[in-house]
């Protein structure tokens, strides 16, 4: 994943609109990761898994800046990263009302109706990914019923 700061701002806004939103940006991520790690269900995968908050910061919030402003500093697959996870289908809802929490409070409304979104988008297509099979007891699942 890149994380450098190259910036192709989105052709609408001034440099002083696209800073606002940089710093929304950065401001969602880090206040979703403050409270998903705490969160009983969320914090121990993330906790597990990321070893440099710092530099998973800036990479979620470059990714998330790609989304919402079209700028390049990301360039990798969410999904790649994330399907090995231990994730259950009861993780995806959580995940989503932390972040919609977090989204609607620091960004624009604009902005955060497209990162959710995206965010929803991913959920499902994360889920098809990592749980392929219906089990015999009709739910999704890792493996064949």
């Amino acid at each position: 994943m890149d994380v450098d700061n190259k910036v192709a701002p989105a052709p609408e806004l001034t440099d002083a609109e696209l800073q606002k939103a940089e710093k929304a940006i950065a401001d969602c991520v880090e206040d979703f990761y403050a409270k998903a790690r705490k969160d009983d269900l969320l914090g121990p995968i993330f906790n597990a898994t990321v070893h440099d908050w710092d530099v998973h910061l800036r990479v979620v919030a470059n990714f998330w800046s790609h989304v919402i402003l079209k700028t390049k500093r990301y360039s990798g697959s969410p999904y790649v990263v994330h399907h090995n996870l231990p994730l259950e289908l009861e993780h995806f809802p959580r995940w989503l009302a932390l972040f919609e929490e977090s989204a609607q409070h620091y960004l624009s409304p604009e902005h955060a109706e497209r990162a959710l979104g995206k965010a929803r988008h991913m959920a499902e297509s994360f889920k098809a990914g990592i749980f392929p099979f219906v089990g015999k007891d009709g739910k999704p699942s890792r493996h064949p019923g």
